[in-house]
């Protein structure tokens, strides 16, 4: 039931969805409106040049992210969050009225107190419908319910953006056809929170500090305490200060390096908000329903490449006359065609990026503290943004636009660099995403046998080096795996290993400690719910066969008894990574895209666990195909 078709058509998702379709709309149709209004007609405001405004505007709505975002989350999660969205929903009426008064009166610092407003409405409702959705969906919905979301949303940019652009620009009459337009949507959009069903409370007697200092403090200082998640938000934080780089950068970049019209600012933002639209729903059919944290690296990736290449791309030479060059002229220019290229595709690679990063918060965050973690997130994205801000409206009087983007190409490849360091599991998963999709065609069979929650340990048998990645692939849940410990001593991949939290083993005759501690980490992992997973042969095959199981798993379950997953591995054997004619990884890579099943069959009781049935089982379930 995750399919998007069948979640757009469902009563527990579709309000929401066209709740903060319409929000997201209103917010964009109002700020381009504003930063349109001001830096086309040459407008100073508060003593600022209209290119710091296509900057300062944006910061502004974002300001009250960072002042009120834990007040917010700590509402969302003492009250029922249909509830509050209905209320936050209905301020958004009365502020889209008073936004209205400010183009009929013609008060353009009106329109910035009236965005300020709207920025603190978002707050409100930023928490709420990132938290409700692990309330209204199931978990294999929860990436379809993501990616849904931000293609709304981003849909909702490039049509707010286009509309704001282009109404506030007509004649007389264009102010107030976007004053009544942003009424009018506000209602609807305040109709369709109605409709949500009902939400209970998941912590109805949490306490309220309404001091923003100390709770702001308080929730982020709880959140850091969860290393993953706490790195997860700087994550987060990253891409929305990359995205908000990019977007304040198009209004100079147009004006000064293209000499292009505001036309050609619009074709931007469409070109860059249908981009994340389209990566959002990429990045969910590529998912298979699954929290899959893989496409994280293949996204940042692709945002330094594209960044990069806008670099090198520079500028286009001034027409005679100082006139501005419109759309249909810049896009007969190869700049102008390899510029559109860079900018959709770096944007679809940050659908790839942001979509896995919320869905993780979602999914690791408690039920009763999930809206405070995505409040925190919002705190740290704020802080984020608006500290660029300011750095960024500096930076324009010393470098050009293509130089900054050559500056955020680099950036974005160094913290790609240490988010991938100390978060080991995004590298990881990559590399597993790679292996089981691009380099072999890994069909998976009973996943579901892996319960979702509680200690449990997977057993299987053992032909490759990457047997462990194809297995982390195919889990939903993180994995510890059992690992010989030469394997931990070795430059670099020793380290990426512990951060990974891979579990050393050796034989009692080769190092005895190392086996007593082992064993006692496993015991603690299990004893901590996670998931274990070890290859009870000890070794590689050399022959294709299996060897026996060793009796070490049967002490494991005798101390700590948790239920055990057997799966069989097949068509690894010959592989690149396997000992078939001698030692593995020696030999040329002789097979591309072939296909590789992994089989996993129902838990066997602690009870009835024994090595030698165990053997079998695997056996049985990889069946001739090694």
């Amino acid at each position: 039931m995750s399919h998007p078709i069948h979640l757009m058509t469902a009563r527990r998702f579709a309000p929401l969805f066209w709740a903060q379709f319409l929000g997201a709309f209103n917010d964009n149709f109002l700020k381009n409106a504003i930063i349109m209004l001001i830096a086309y007609k040459g407008l100073a405001v508060w003593g600022m040049s209209p290119d710091a405004m296509g900057t300062f505007a944006p910061a502004l709505f974002i300001a009250p992210y960072f002042l009120f975002s834990a007040i917010a989350g700590q509402l969302a999660d003492r009250l029922p969050k249909t509830s509050m969205i209905r209320y936050v929903k209905g301020a958004e009426v009365g502020l889209a009225i008073l936004a209205a008064v400010g183009f009929l009166a013609d008060r353009p610092q009106l329109l910035l107190i009236c965005l300020f407003l709207l920025g603190l409405q978002a707050t409100f409702f930023g928490p709420l419908k990132y938290s409700i959705l692990p309330q209204l969906l199931s978990e294999d919905e929860l990436v379809t319910g993501n990616a849904l979301v931000e293609m709304g949303t981003n849909l909702a940019i490039l049509l707010g953006t286009l509309a704001g652009g282009i109404l506030v620009a007509i004649g007389g009459s264009g102010p107030t056809i976007v004053g009544v337009g942003l009424v009018l949507l506000a209602l609807t959009g305040w109709i369709s929170s109605t409709l949500l069903p009902a939400t209970p409370a998941q912590a109805p007697d949490l306490e309220v500090s309404l001091n923003p200092v100390s709770t702001t403090w308080r929730i982020c200082a709880d959140v850091a305490k969860s290393r993953p998640l706490w790195n997860a938000i700087l994550a987060n934080s990253w891409f929305w200060l990359y995205g908000f780089a990019i977007l304040g950068l198009f209004v100079p970049y147009a004006k000064n390096s293209l000499h292009a019209g505001e036309n050609v600012v619009t074709l931007f933002l469409a070109v860059f908000s249908v981009g994340v639209a389209v990566g959002s729903i990429v990045c969910e059919k590529l998912s298979f329903d699954r929290l899959e944290l893989g496409l994280v690296p293949l996204g940042s990736i692709g945002m330094t490449i594209f960044a990069l290449d806008m670099c090198f791309a520079g500028g286009l030479p001034a027409l005679s006359g100082g006139a501005l060059m419109g759309v249909d002229a810049f896009i007969h220019t190869f700049t102008g065609q390899r510029l559109v290229f860079d900018m959709f595709l770096l944007a679809m690679c940050g659908g790839f990026y942001i979509v896995p990063l919320y869905t993780f918060l979602q999914a690791r965050a408690e039920p009763s503290q999930r809206s405070r973690v995505i409040a925190a997130n919002n705190v740290v994205n704020a802080v984020f943004i608006v500290i660029w801000a300011g750095i960024q409206i500096w930076l324009l009087s010393v470098l050009t636009v293509p130089q900054i983007f050559l500056l955020l190409g680099v950036l974005n490849a160094l913290v790609a660099v240490y988010i991938y360091t100390v978060i080991p599991e995004f590298f990881l998963r990559f590399v597993a995403y790679l292996l089981t999709h691009l380099i072999y065609r890994c069909k998976v069979t009973g996943f579901d046998q892996v319960p979702r929650e509680g200690g449990a340990v997977i057993v299987c048998n053992h032909v490759s080096f990457i047997d462990w990645l194809i297995i982390a692939a195919a889990v939903k849940r993180p994995a510890r795996f059992v690992m010989y410990n030469g394997f931990a001593k070795i430059p670099l991949l020793g380290g990426l290993f512990a951060r990974a939290k891979v579990i050393p083993i050796a034989s009692h005759k080769e190092d005895p400690e190392a086996l007593h501690k082992a064993m006692d980490r496993i015991a603690e992992e299990l004893e901590a719910g996670e998931v274990v997973c070890i290859f009870p042969e000890g070794k590689l095959t050399g022959d294709g066969a299996m060897n026996e199981f060793r009796p070490g798993i049967e002490r494991i379950i005798a101390r700590t008894p948790v239920p055990v997953i057997p799966c069989g591995l097949q068509g690894l054997w010959g592989s690149y990574f396997s000992r078939k004619d001698g030692h593995a990884m020696t030999h040329p890579f002789r097979r591309f895209w072939s296909r590789i099943s992994l089989v996993f069959g129902e838990p066997v009781q602690p009870a009835q666990v024994t090595a030698e049935g165990l053997h079998d089982t695997v056996l049985a379930l990889r069946g001739d195909k090694a």
